[in-house]
């Protein structure tokens, strides 16, 4: 089994640190990306505007002032918009088209993420990548490294592998997780969030944070990920009951 034309690791050991390390889950952004760091941001998947030939980003900001609503750090995709129907179902024309992509880090995004991330670490060219193992497209019997409520399998290679398919054509999936082997930083894209958070140093994040093509916003790893964190705008009113 291979994803990205890599092989699946059978040695899982090198994600050990990261189920020692990372919280229960349901405990936010520390169940995401391993308490450890000295900084972390919050990276946003971008809607999407369908402009003759070409799809044009649109950033939450710009979906925000559309409703009236508040953009600020610890937005959540149905406060600003209103409804959780946004996450998938409908649209806003001529404001945006596309949803930002669920479980999914954008192709373009990963680059740009990559450029700034190759930069601080020693080990770019050798580099974990962690694929969800309960894709529906995918399927195999390798061992997996187990995480809250979450199992992954394991492949190695170069940084850029960030910005590779993980699923067999016509299907798109990026990585969920990915780190290099230093530990110098950890990139973790949740199968249930339309945003993807990193952790690294005060200087890494900082770069990102300043990085052009990338909406961001610095995060900690006690805030909350789920759809009713943000507490600034009002919350969906078809927001799930049981919240």
């Amino acid at each position: 089994m291979q994803f990205a034309g890599r092989p699946v690791e059978e040695d899982v050991s090198p994600g050990g640190w990261i189920a020692d390390a990372v919280a229960p889950f349901g405990r936010g952004v520390a169940s995401l990306v391993p308490p450890v760091f000295e900084a972390y941001a919050r990276v946003f998947h971008p809607a999407t505007r369908y402009l003759d030939v070409r799809d044009v980003d649109v950033s939450w900001t710009e979906v925000a002032a559309a409703n009236g609503t508040v953009a600020h750090p610890v937005m959540e995709w149905g406060s600003i918009t209103g409804s959780m129907e946004y996450f998938e179902n409908t649209d806003q024309d001529p404001v945006w088209q596309g949803a930002p992509a669920r479980g999914h880090l954008p192709t373009a995004v990963a680059a740009r993420m990559v450029d700034v991330l190759a930069r601080h670490t020693a080990t770019p060219d050798d580099c974990w990548f962690g694929v969800w193992h309960g894709w529906g497209v995918l399927d195999g019997d390798r061992p997996t490294l187990p995480l809250p409520e979450r199992e992954y399998w394991l492949v190695r290679g170069p940084i850029g592998l960030a910005t590779e398919n993980m699923a067999p054509e016509p299907s798109e999936q990026s990585a969920s997780l990915w780190w290099p082997a230093d530990r110098a930083w950890f990139v973790a894209t949740d199968i249930d969030l339309v945003t993807t958070y990193v952790g690294g140093s005060t200087g890494c994040i900082a770069d990102l944070l300043a990085a052009a093509g990338l909406e961001t916003a610095p995060a900690d790893a006690a805030q909350a990920v789920t759809w009713d964190a943000d507490r600034v705008n009002p919350l969906p009113p078809d927001g799930p009951a049981d919240r």
